[in-house]
């Protein structure tokens, strides 16, 4: 698999068919929840598995210091093999260039997957899009 930020017009619509086909179609999260104020200000990932884009995530400042993990997603044929870590093993590696921690909302069912890679509970689950969430955080 290889990981790259978007930095054309292409890539980041390769993310974003991946980020639909996961949250907007299997999810059911509302279109207009999904592409939000925040695109053009967030550096975009997109993972591709020959060829195929498979994996997205963004990462955006969500306070000064700390950098907000966003919009993770995995084709849902293509899940446990190893494309979220790898994607998010990018979004780190960045995130370590400009932030000091990571925060993130996790959805209730790959908390076990961020809590894996150093993130820890912060707060209550709550209800976003529909869907159950934990904030988390990681230094970095």
């Amino acid at each position: 698999m290889r990981v790259e930020r978007v930095d054309t017009e292409a890539a980041y619509e390769d993310a974003l068919g991946v980020r639909y086909d996961v949250f907007v179609d299997e999810q059911g999260v509302p279109e207009d929840l999904e592409v939000d104020e925040h695109e053009e200000s967030a550096t975009h990932f997109v993972g591709y598995d020959a060829g195929e884009p498979v994996a997205a995530a963004r990462l955006r400042e969500y306070e000064p210091g700390v950098g907000k993990v966003e919009r993770v997603a995995v084709r849902r044929s293509e899940r446990g093999e190893g494309f979220g870590a790898a994607v998010m093993d990018a979004v780190e590696e960045a995130a370590a260039e400009e932030f000091d921690e990571l925060y993130l909302h996790a959805q209730l069912h790959v908390e076990g997957f961020y809590a894996d890679r150093g993130y820890e509970r912060d707060g209550e689950e709550f209800t976003e899009a529909g869907i159950e969430h934990v904030a988390m955080r990681k230094p970095v």
